[in-house]
Formats: C-alpha cells, sequence, structure tokens
C-alpha cells in the first residue's frame, strides 16, 4: 500500500513569526540574530524581504548589514517560537498521530490512514496550510510524497507558501534536475566529494553505479543513492514515540577567542560538568567522549576517544576531551567555539568488565562530588558552586552551559 507522506516546513519561520506579531515591519527586510555581545551574531533566519539583498542563514550580523543596509535586526525569542511550534502541532493532530518533528518549523506527517476521512493528500495539504495561515498567522511550503525524503524535497521545491507533489509519475521530471545538495545529508563536505566524481544532480546521483559511492562515501554513499532513486522506507514515528537517548553533548560559543591550553581547559570543565550532569539525569554513563572545535578561520575537526570504563564523572570526561585537543590542534588560528559530548550511553547500574590498572575508586569519588553539585545547584542556582578552574577567568567562567548554550539534538537517523 502506497504512504501518502506530508513535509511541512514554515517559511522563514523566525522572521515570520516576528513580522507576524509587529505588523509595522511587513515588507521590510527582517533578520533574526544572535546577540553580538556574546559572539553569536550570526544571521539565524531573514525574511524574503532581506533575501534578494544577499543576506542569508549563517551570514554574520556586520555582513548583513552590508549587503542591506535597511536590515532590521531583531534577538530571537525562542519561548515565542516553541508556542508557535506547538500550536502547529495541535493542527497537525486533527490529521494523524503520526507526527515526526525536524527542528521546531518542520515536521514530517503520515496521513495515509486519513485519506479516507479528510479527502486526497493535495487536498488535505491544502486544508492544513491554509489553516496554519489562518490560525498562525505564519505561512509554510508542503511536500507530498510516498516517502520521507522526497517528501523534504517537495517542501523545498517552491517558496514560499507552496503545495509540491513528488511521487512516482513525476519524480524524475521534479527531482533529477535539482542540485545535489538539495537531497537530505548532502552537506558541502559531501557535495565536495560527489563533484569530484562528476556528481553534480540527484540524477547523476541516481545514477551513478553504488559500489563506486561506497568506496568514496562508505555506507552512506549506498544510504544516498537509495534516497537519490526515491525512495526511503523510514517509518513517520509517532506523536508518543520517544527516542532512545545514545549521547549527551553540549557546545559553547565563548564570550572571547580561546588563545592557550588553560583557556581550553576551563571551557573543557565547564561543557563535561553539563554533560555528566544531563547523563545522571538519565542514569546513565558513556563509553566515547568526543571533542568538536571550530577555530576563528571557521575551521573545525570532531575528535572521538573509546574509554575503558564507561563514566559520568566530570573530571574523566574533561580529561579525555583535553588530551584529544592536545593530540589534535596545531593552534593555527585561535580557537571560537567548543563542544564535548559522552556518546554509547549505557545504564548507569549496568555490569562492565573493569581494569586492574584502572582506578575505580577515584572515579567512584568525583562521580560522588559532581552529584553533591547538582544537588546544591538545585537548590541554590547553577552559579552557588564552582571548580576553581573556572575562576581563572570571569569571563569564561561566567558560562552557564547547562542552561544558556547548545544541546545538541538527535538527527534523522536517530543518533
Amino acid at each position: 500500500m502506497a504512504r501518502n507522506i506530508f513535509h511541512v516546513d514554515f517559511n522563514c519561520f523566525y522572521a515570520a513569526v516576528e513580522t507576524q506579531r509587529r505588523p509595522e515591519l511587513r515588507g521590510r527586510p527582517v533578520a533574526v540574530c544572535g546577540s553580538q555581545e556574546d559572539r553569536h551574531g550570526i544571521v539565524l533566519t531573514a525574511n524574503y524581504a532581506a533575501k534578494p539583498f544577499g543576506v542569508k542563514t549563517g551570514m554574520a550580523i556586520w555582513q548583513a548589514k552590508q549587503c542591506c543596509p535597511g536590515l532590521v535586526v531583531l534577538p530571537p525569542d525562542m519561548w515565542e517560537y516553541i508556542r508557535i511550534s506547538k500550536l502547529a502541532r495541535e493542527i497537525y493532530e486533527d490529521y494523524t498521530d503520526q507526527i515526526e518533528p525536524f527542528g521546531l518549523d518542520e515536521n514530517w506527517l503520515d496521513v495515509t490512514g486519513s485519506v479516507g476521512l479528510f479527502g486526497s493528500p493535495m487536498a488535505m495539504a491544502k486544508e492544513i496550510s491554509d489553516r496554519i495561515k489562518f490560525e498562525l498567522g505564519i505561512t509554510a511550503s508542503i511536500g507530498v510524497a510516498d516517502n520521507k525524503i522526497t517528501a523534504k524535497l517537495g517542501s523545498g521545491y517552491k517558496k514560499p507558501d507552496a503545495i509540491t507533489r513528488i511521487e512516482a509519475d513525476n519524480y524524475r521530471e521534479i527531482a533529477y534536475p535539482l542540485p545535489v545538495r538539495d537531497l537530505l545529508y548532502v552537506g558541502p563536505a559531501t557535495e565536495k566529494k560527489l563533484n569530484s566524481l562528476g556528481i553534480y544532480t540527484i540524477g547523476h546521483l541516481a545514477q551513478c553505479p553504488v559500489d563506486c559511492l561506497t568506496y568514496k562515501l562508505g555506507k552512506m554513499g549506498a544510504v544516498l543513492h537509495t534516497f537519490a532513486n526515491g525512495k526511503d522506507p523510514s517509518p513517520v514515528k509517532r506523536t508518543d514515540y520517544a527516542a532512545t537517548v545514545k549521547s549527551v553533548g553540549n557546545s559553547a560559543t565563548t564570550p572571547r577567542d580561546l588563545v592557550c591550553g588553560e583557556d581550553v581547559h576551563l571551557m573543557l570543565y565547564l561543557l563535561a560538568e553539563s554533560v555528566a550532569s544531563r547523563m545522571r539525569d538519565l542514569a546513565a554513563r558513556c563509553m566515547v567522549v568526543e571533542l568538536y572545535v571550530r577555530d576563528t578561520g571557521l575551521v573545525s575537526f570532531t575528535r572521538r576517544r573509546k574509554l575503558a570504563v564507561p563514566t559520568c564523572s566530570s573530571a574523566e570526561i574533561a580529561q579525555a576531551a583535553f588530551e584529544l585537543f592536545r593530540a589534535n590542534n596545531r593552534w593555527c588560528q585561535p580557537i571560537r567555539s567548543i563542544g564535548v559530548r559522552g556518546a554509547e550511553l549505557v545504564e548507569a547500574d549496568a555490569g562492565v568488565q573493569t581494569s586492574l590498572l584502572d582506578d575505580d575508586a577515584k572515579r567512584e569519588k568525583w562521580e560522588r562530588i559532581d552529584s553533591t553539585m547538582d544537588h546544591l545547584r538545585q537548590r541554590y542556582g547553577y552559579m552557588s558552586i564552582r571548580r576553581a578552574v573556572t575562576c581563572a577567568d570571569p569571563e569564561l567562567g561566567k558560562i552557564n552551559p547547562r542552561d544558556d548554550h547548545t544541546v545538541h539534538p538527535v538527527g534523522y537517523f536517530g543518533g
């Protein structure tokens, strides 16, 4: 039985919400941007009035203002965006209980079982689109297909406020000429590798031998080949689905550049405390520590290390991350942002094979200290107790990564 899948993608979501509640800004170029004071000064979303000037997501604010001198820059109001996202979900729930979010502004809907109640998929998509405009005051583009990947391709095909059907009868006509970067999970690095094989469009990717792709991209080559051929068997998860958490990560763009090992060591302790605390909330320990670093030249790297014994000790996580940093960074540029992740989580009380060379008593002592800090922070506030190392630099030490910085989400493949 063929499925009927929608991908609903709000148009310029943050900027649309801001102009909806500020009518005086309608028709003017608007960009929602991160804080310039805290050095998150990039464009998060720009509306369609700003795009003709060359304003793009990820652009620095000063660059955006050079492109568009009349640009209205607004700070993000995440609580309002979350509220609107929840109201949209209430609309979707009138049509299906299979709703899978992909960020605040995107959702997949499986409406296969609702066609008999609401009419054709295109009629249902039109009704949902009209309700979003009438009830929320913003617009969305909707892709209609028989799988999630192609539905997402459809929602991006025409913008703003469009409905595009891409199924077997018109898939090659619409999808094959599109640039390969339009396919989900073809980022800049993957696009460059595909271009080196002479693959520039989705059609080229679909017709390329699988063996060639797996040789160049590994297992992901076969996945992308399947996607390019308009196939994706993955289901749209139900509303009550709870994903198994496999990793916990935290990152921060620092208020000033990190220029020495002491700066990095301080930041890694701050981030490791947040990561370890989240793992304790989940009654879990990690088997792998991952480090993410991006310098001021926007060059980044990610490294990981397998631990001998699972841990939720912030000291142990920070030390492993710092060793990764020292082994892999050459200080070509100062560091702008940094992140730590605990991966391959296991249950905290799961039995493990310990090592005669490992100091389990020391690990248990540090974990008890961490737990005590958790209780004190819950009662008196996050900054009520701090490690001495984090007091060495007041500017960096003031960061509260638990509440104020990026928590890495679960991706499409559930990792």
